[in-house]
């Protein structure tokens, strides 16, 4: 089997491992699942991953890739700083879905669990977070460079900002009957133009959630 022959079947098995784990959880994934759901061979799903755990924590890193990536998409369409950030906290609390990051949040929560006690996916985890804040600090930094921000210290906002969408996401994730993913992304938004000092009004009519995910998380 050639290289160009490989990434096409490494791609169809980790998009097969993310959807099982977005039904079954990443403790009730097995090899065996995965392999019947790509239309392989378990032996062949072990030759590429080697493990379990390498097979399913590459699947939760796809799922965060393909999450930024979306994001970035739409972001490049933004010409403003307030306006990539207001998209970026929409994908977070679940009011900006694409068929792209069906199952991400699932996986999120998942990745998040899972860290606590495997090395693989606590790496992985490591991964997304700083990659989340490092979204939020340059979305700063343009900002106050363009001023549309006020001064401020980009990397204490962004720690404290995306715990903040975390804690958000988990509830809308939850289906938490308080708050859901119309008031989390206005009280999101709120607190960013307080604390960047740009002036924000909610601009969309509320939406229905159609299932996604915050991963950030991502088949």
């Amino acid at each position: 089997m050639s290289v160009a022959d490989e990434e096409p079947r490494r791609v169809q098995m980790l998009e097969a491992a993310r959807q099982v784990i977005a039904e079954r959880g990443f403790p009730g994934a097995r090899i065996t699942d995965v392999a019947d759901r790509a239309g392989v061979s378990p032996a062949l799903v072990i030759y590429y991953f080697k493990s379990k755990d390498n097979l399913l924590a590459e699947a939760m890193r796809q799922s965060e890739d393909l999450w930024y990536a979306e994001m970035s998409r739409r972001a490049a369409k933004i010409p403003t700083a307030a306006g990539r950030l207001e998209e970026v906290v929409a994908m977070t609390c679940h009011v900006s879905s694409d068929v792209v990051l069906e199952g991400s949040l699932e996986l999120w929560l998942d990745l998040w669990a899972q860290a606590l006690r495997d090395p693989e996916v606590r790496a992985v985890r490591e991964e997304s977070d700083e990659h989340f804040r490092e979204t939020i600090r340059q979305i700063v930094r343009d900002g106050v460079a363009t001023g549309e921000f006020s001064g401020i210290d980009e990397d204490d906002f962004a720690v404290a900002y995306t715990a903040l969408l975390d804690g958000f996401a988990i509830q809308v994730a939850l289906g938490d009957p308080v708050v859901g993913p119309e008031r989390a992304f206005d009280v999101a938004m709120r607190v960013a133009s307080q604390q960047l000092g740009f002036a924000w009004e909610p601009r969309r009519a509320p939406r229905r959630s159609s299932g996604r995910l915050p991963t950030r998380a991502t088949s």
